[in-house]
């Protein structure tokens, strides 16, 4: 399994995990959208882990761990009904773009 898959699979793992708490504990819900968005920039950050690469695929592993990581935490939070459908499009867009931060944090860090 490359880093980017691992990464991915991580930050999915922690948004599922978020918003599952978050449906039974109102703290952490109010705290989806700070929360959601620093799990997608350490998502981001860790496809590249300690890897050196350019600067387009340290920000284009990053985007897409930290997107895909949020879509899916979102369609979760979604489905169990804590969160409007709307916020799907919205919310992985913002997490892609802090994926693609923690992915340049990541590349400059190697």
């Amino acid at each position: 399994m490359n880093q980017l898959t691992r990464a991915t699979l991580l930050g999915t793992l922690a948004q599922i995990i978020m918003v599952v708490a978050g449906h039974s504990v109102p703290a952490i819900a109010n705290l989806f959208a700070i929360g959601g968005m620093g799990i997608s920039a350490l998502a981001g950050w860790g496809a590249l882990k300690g890897r050196p690469a350019s600067l387009s695929a340290a920000a284009g592993g990053g985007a897409l761990a930290g997107g895909i990581s949020a879509a899916l935490g979102i369609a979760v939070s979604v489905a169990l009904g804590d969160v409007p459908a709307s916020l799907l499009a919205f919310g992985t867009a913002g997490s892609a773009v802090t994926g693609l931060l923690g992915g340049i944090i990541g590349r400059a860090r190697a």
